[in-house]
């Protein structure tokens, strides 16, 4: 996959991409703390979120299981800084992203954890918490949710957080192994 990843990132849309140790990122309680005052909405609505994908020292644990985190960008240009119907289109649109990526390294890898931004998506309704997720196989743990300071992580990667004056810029990560 590896050898093929300019190609594979092109085709998923992404801005900018870099490759991290996950055993070098940092998981915050800090973080998860901004997902339990709610602010996105999502906490405690959907399996992407906390508390559904567990505590900080799971996700780390989860993580760290990786050897390779290839972080993943996109850019989304905006009227103006308080274009709040861009933002939440290009939510969206990062979730496509993170999507295709997903579909993209299928035939390279058979284990792998994608990260994408808050939320799901996937379903009008979630299911979170009366039962299973309708799509274990599709659904996309957040970032933050995980406890990831993205600003932090972005650095690592060697990717820009602030893209520019009226950008909006979305994150996700992909976890996985050598196969």
């Amino acid at each position: 996959m590896i050898d093929n990843l300019n190609e594979i990132m092109t085709r998923a849309g992404a801005f900018q991409y870099g490759i991290v140790d996950p055993k070098n990122v940092e998981f915050s309680e800090e973080v998860r703390k901004m997902c339990e005052v709610n602010t996105c909405r999502q906490y405690g609505k959907t399996w992407a979120c906390p508390p559904a994908v567990g505590t900080i020292d799971e996700c780390r644990t989860r993580a760290q299981s990786y050897a390779y985190m290839l972080v993943f960008s996109q850019k989304f240009d905006l009227e103006d800084s308080y274009d709040f119907e861009s933002v939440g289109t290009a939510m969206k649109d990062f979730k496509a992203v993170a999507s295709r990526l997903d579909e993209e390294v299928k035939p390279y890898l058979t284990n792998y954890l994608m990260l994408s931004n808050e939320g799901c998506g996937k379903c009008e309704s979630c299911t979170y918490p009366d039962n299973p997720c309708r799509f274990p196989d599709k659904v996309h743990g957040s970032i933050e949710g995980y406890g990831i300071f993205v600003s932090n992580l972005a650095t690592q990667a060697g990717m820009g957080y602030n893209n520019g004056k009226d950008t909006v810029t979305f994150f996700g990560a992909l976890l996985f192994n050598d196969e």
